[in-house]
């Protein structure tokens, strides 16, 4: 049942992948001209119908998906070096000496303590773009896969094969590449999924709050398509769908992930 689930979160993740990156090429028009009367249900005018300026709603799915995944990829990808930077630094250099430790953690507690959506209004206030996006998902990221990142590795501080690689005395490079970090990869690459879906979700926030800077995203398309949702359902019903569908199939692969990250460490 488990590798059922596993497969359809892979077969899940890639056809929203495929979608999303052939999406401007497969629209059938463009997204930002008019191509019937505003809210018309899908039929003539267009597979999923028209949005509140008579846009075409499938059009806007295609050319808006590929910027937020690839802005939901890029920030997922850096908060999670960050933060996977931090925490083993916490623990293998900064073990023995608690006040490097704290140095390294406590800014990044301090951080997540504040709520993630007044993380991202209050970059996007100072940088209202993409590079603003990317900051905030990686700002309120990297504390928690900086915690991640130290749990994992404590548990393999202590082993013969690290205690014998010490004795040798290798260098830490060698003794993060070639001891630590096989051990640990399962538990990071399982945290960076859920990165990568948090990111998803605040790069939506930050269209559904109009400071995505593209006019398509996914989240502009939900706030657009509420005052007629009860006249066109569609134009609300496709991007939540997209949002919801893609962070089902990565939800599927992080829980194998973590399976396997278990197996090893055990």
């Amino acid at each position: 049942m488990r590798a059922l689930s596993i497969r359809l979160g892979w077969v899940l993740f890639a056809a929203v992948l495929l979608l999303v990156l052939l999406g401007p090429e497969l629209a059938p028009h463009s997204p930002s001209r008019p191509v019937g009367p505003p809210f018309a249900a899908p039929g003539a005018v267009g597979l999923l119908g028209t949005d509140h300026l008579g846009r075409d709603v499938l059009s806007r799915m295609l050319h808006g998906g590929r910027p937020l995944l690839l802005t939901s990829a890029l920030a997922a990808l850096v908060g999670s070096a960050v933060g996977a930077l931090a925490g083993l630094f916490a623990s293998l250099v900064a073990g023995s000496r608690r006040w490097a430790a704290a140095l390294v953690l406590r800014p990044l507690d301090v951080l997540a303590a504040v709520p993630p959506i007044l993380v991202l209004l209050l970059v996007l206030t100072a940088l209202p773009d993409r590079t603003g996006l990317v900051l905030a998902v990686v700002l309120t990221g990297a504390p928690l896969t900086a915690r991640v990142a130290r749990a994992a590795a404590d548990q393999v501080l202590g082993r013969g094969h690290l205690e014998a690689a010490i004795a040798r005395g290798e260098g830490w490079g060698w003794l993060l590449g070639r001891e630590v970090l096989p051990l640990v990869a399962g538990p990071l690459l399982a945290d960076a999924v859920l990165r990568f879906v948090s990111a998803v979700y605040l790069a939506a926030a930050a269209g559904f709050l109009g400071l995505s800077g593209t006019d398509s995203d996914w989240g502009l398309l939900i706030v657009e398509a509420l005052p007629g949702v009860s006249l066109q359902p569609w134009a609300l019903l496709a991007p939540v769908l997209g949002i919801a569908l893609l962070a089902v199939g990565t939800h599927f692969i992080a829980d194998g992930a973590g399976r396997r990250a278990r197996s090893v460490i055990a």
